[in-house]
């Protein structure tokens, strides 16, 4: 690794990183130092917080993509690493785990590395078949599995052992990872994540959250035809016998709206970053049907006598408070898997 470019910035700007970076890289070569075409570090800024935007450039998507790192809480010796994605917004604007949770603060006193990239919106973090005329050109896969890991990794003096977890899309995502590169992660939790992609009906939920939640690209962009073979090879339910191994926890709810998350007490509400009647309206429904998927995939990994933990809670919409509640919740399971002091 090529020594990266250092600078300090406002605890707010980490927003902004991504959009900076790409323009800067884009047109000045004194921000880039990796060889053209090699997956490398190519800037890190220093965030009043403690944290890190990193600029990781992706062979595969031709650009960099900045990626925020928290390091453990005890660099004396190499430490796991634990993947954090973020769901269909991709973070950051307002839709990303720093900004809807308490994970960086949770998280923060932990002998684990968090890296969460940003970008990926609407995406899957799966690798597209065409570029999209909105979207561009889509190698998340490509880019979680096989360049991420060793640039950032080494740039964290990280020991190898990993962690995967995501939310709604990205709960999706980190299913498929880990069904694409068999014992790469140690464990990975999929927080209200549809598990399956291939039926009519998962089919159409990746639709939505590809098209309607988006800016007009198109889902056959990134799997082709819906009756092509990449739709059943991204389905986490047709693939669970490539599971075997991995640490899995799946967690979901039941779609009905309860206190505190779901009430005006929530802080995600006070903050008018949701109006209620919307969270409940259409993360109710969303919940509801994410079970039916969740539920689907925990009784095919019995029925295969594959080992997965599953919080089905009785109550909860398709929102950040239950998720930030799901990340405490499943931390005890994740640490375990890769050696990590729970405390």
């Amino acid at each position: 690794m090529r020594t990266p470019r250092t600078t300090r910035t406002a605890p707010l700007r980490w927003a902004l990183a991504g959009a900076l970076t790409t323009a800067c890289l884009v047109g000045s070569g004194s921000a880039a130092t990796a060889e053209p075409g090699a997956a490398d570090v190519v800037s890190v800024e220093q965030l009043a917080d403690g944290r890190q935007t990193v600029s990781v450039f992706s062979p595969a998507m031709n650009r960099p993509i900045p990626v925020q790192v928290l390091r453990a809480a005890d660099t004396s010796r190499p430490r796991p690493t634990m993947y954090l994605l973020n769901g269909s917004g991709g973070g950051p604007n307002e839709s990303g785990w720093d900004v809807q949770t308490d994970a960086v603060n949770f998280l923060r006193d932990k002998n684990v590395n968090v890296v969460t990239p940003y970008g990926g919106a609407n995406s899957y973090y799966t690798d597209w078949v065409r570029d999209d005329a909105v979207l561009g050109r889509n190698k998340w896969q490509t880019f979680l599995n096989e360049e991420l890991p060793p640039v950032i990794e080494g740039f964290l003096g990280a020991d190898g052992n990993r962690m995967l977890a995501g939310v709604s899309m990205s709960g999706t995502s980190v299913l498929n990872l880990a069904i694409a590169k068999p014992g790469f992660w140690k464990s990975v939790a999929s927080y209200s994540g549809c598990a399956q992609t291939s039926d009519p009906v998962g089919q159409e939920f990746v639709r939505i959250t590809v098209e309607n939640w988006g800016g007009g690209q198109s889902v056959e962009n990134m799997w082709g035809p819906r009756n092509g073979p990449l739709w059943r090879a991204n389905d986490p339910l047709v693939n669970a016998e490539r599971l075997r191994g991995t640490a899995i926890y799946l967690s979901t709810g039941s779609g009905i709206p309860a206190a505190p998350h779901d009430t005006p007490a929530d802080k995600r509400v006070q903050e008018g970053r949701i109006p209620l009647p919307v969270q409940i309206a259409f993360g109710g429904p969303i919940e509801a049907a994410i079970r039916y998927c969740t539920l689907n995939l925990t009784n095919r990994l019995r029925e295969l006598n594959i080992p997965v933990t599953l919080d089905d809670r009785p109550v909860g919409t398709h929102s950040w408070g239950y998720w930030e509640d799901d990340l405490r919740s499943s931390w005890p399971f994740l640490a375990g898997a890769v050696g990590v002091p729970v405390n």
